[in-house]
């Protein structure tokens, strides 16, 4: 589905809650504290401006007994998304973003990565899968990047663990050519890059990836991920702990000048590595 296409969806999405919610002679604070959201979270789902996660969309139904429609509707949306379906909101809410925050612990972020680095991560994972499959992902994963190009582009801030340096994804080709582009990257003040390097042993964020994001007018929200699945989280308690987690990481970290060279050393590194084989 393209992209303009699966926005005018869930605009409609939008529009029928709006319309079946007054129907019910509910506002948006009462439907939403009978879904286990805000108010105003009702109100950005009905513009639009979020989409609902799938659990969020099955309590609209039982609330509004709409038959599952709002259900079929967000899974129907979630299965053109060439994402997986635990990561298609945070997709739409990225490009939303004034702030984001992201704490990598083994692989370069997907909007840091160069289409043969995108490559080599999806072949691995799934090795028996067609060309077209690894293609779609690769390209979902560059028009995910364009946010960064942007003139309204959001603050970046990504903290690496140094293993994100040290594994060889692709080979040491592709490895220089990936670090070199998050340096780039970094020297044109596109975003803010720091490493934590092995020698500070145990972090704040030791199970998985983190990632915060902020808006205008919006509250925060955090998302974390694991090998299999991935968590959005809008609870202000839960927001608050994963912000405190994040700010543990960056006193982890080198400093952004310590981290780019040795990001640039480990890129030449590489680099000379591949002209010699």
């Amino acid at each position: 589905m393209a992209k303009g296409t699966r926005q005018d969806a869930w605009e409609f999405f939008g529009a029928e809650l709006k319309r079946r919610r007054e129907a019910a002679g509910l506002t948006q604070g009462e439907l939403g504290r009978r879904v286990f959201v805000s108010g105003g979270y009702i109100g950005q789902f009905e513009q639009a401006i979020r989409k609902p996660q799938l659990d969020v969309a099955q309590r609209i139904d039982e609330v509004l007994q709409t038959d599952g429609f709002f259900e079929r509707l967000c899974r129907k949306l979630i299965v053109k998304s060439p994402y997986a379906e635990y990561f298609a909101p945070v997709a739409e809410l990225e490009r939303l973003a004034t702030k984001l925050c992201e704490f990598a612990p083994t692989v370069v972020p997907g909007l840091l990565q160069t289409a043969a680095y995108a490559e080599a991560v999806t072949i691995a994972a799934n090795p028996f899968v067609s060309e077209e499959y690894v293609d779609e992902k690769v390209s979902s994963r560059l028009e995910r990047a364009a946010v960064l190009a942007d003139a309204t582009r959001p603050e970046y801030w990504v903290t690496l663990h140094e293993n994100v340096l040290r594994v060889a994804v692709g080979g040491e080709a592709v490895m220089a050519e990936q670090l070199e582009h998050v340096a780039a990257l970094a020297r044109r003040r596109a975003v803010l890059v720091t490493v934590i390097p092995r020698s500070a042993g145990a972090h704040a964020a030791m199970e998985g990836s983190l990632r915060l994001m902020e808006f205008e007018d919006a509250p925060p929200t955090a998302y974390t991920e694991t090998a299999f699945s991935g968590t959005l989280l809008d609870d202000p308690a839960m927001v608050k702990r994963a912000q405190r987690a994040y700010d543990l990481l960056r006193v982890a970290a080198l400093t952004p000048e310590a981290s780019l060279a040795l990001i640039e050393s480990a890129a030449e590194d590489y680099r000379r590595c591949a002209s010699t084989t």
